[in-house]
């Protein structure tokens, strides 16, 4: 069970020092589960990019359901990401094996999906694995990761993978308030 409350209607973050950007989300809570839809807007490396998520999550903030679309220099693509809950994805209606076990999309263009995990898991320490999204080509990956837990609201956060190594912050809902070098909360609407 979930020590945080359910997200506000709406949540937003400036993305700041890897990227120069914007992201902004409305959340829908139901007996269903959760539904996040939102989009970045970022330059990175000097080169801009949109990305915009619909993401539907279960009762226990697993993902079902993620519809990505972005906007590159290069032109749109398109992709459409499902789980059967148990840990078995599709991308596109093509499965996934390398995917197995994993339960939580992860955007590259996004501080919001850091959320999922802390949402579902009630202990001190755990591996949260993630479909991981790029940003820039949509390419999907399996992405290794590792929260400890070092306070009411805050984590400490591994991906190996990237050398990331930091604490993240949140707020009472279990949204990122603070990403190091990703993104910040965007103060002006705390929901």
């Amino acid at each position: 069970m979930s020590i945080f409350e359910n997200p506000p209607a709406a949540a937003a973050w400036r993305h700041v020092d890897a990227r120069n950007g914007f992201e902004v989300v409305f959340f829908t809570v139901s007996r269903e589960g959760v539904r996040a839809h939102g989009s970045t807007s970022a330059v990175e490396d000097g080169e801009p990019w949109h990305v915009e998520y619909d993401i539907t999550l279960d009762p226990s903030w697993r993902t079902r359901v993620a519809r990505i679309r972005n906007r590159t220099p290069a032109g749109e693509n398109v992709l459409l990401i499902e789980s059967d809950g148990a840990g078995h994805w599709t991308v596109n209606g093509e499965p996934q094996p390398f995917l197995d076990g994993v339960h939580d999309v992860d955007l590259e263009s996004s501080a919001m999906t850091n959320a999922f995990p802390v949402h579902r898991e009630d202990l001190p320490a755990f591996d949260a694995p993630a479909v991981y999204v790029r940003a820039v080509d949509l390419r999907v990956e399996r992405l290794e990761q590792h929260y400890t837990r070092t306070g009411d609201l805050s984590f400490d956060y591994a991906s190996p993978a990237f050398g990331t190594f930091c604490r993240l912050d949140y707020d009472p809902s279990g949204l990122v308030v603070n990403y190091p070098g990703i993104a910040i909360r965007d103060a002006s609407i705390l929901g």
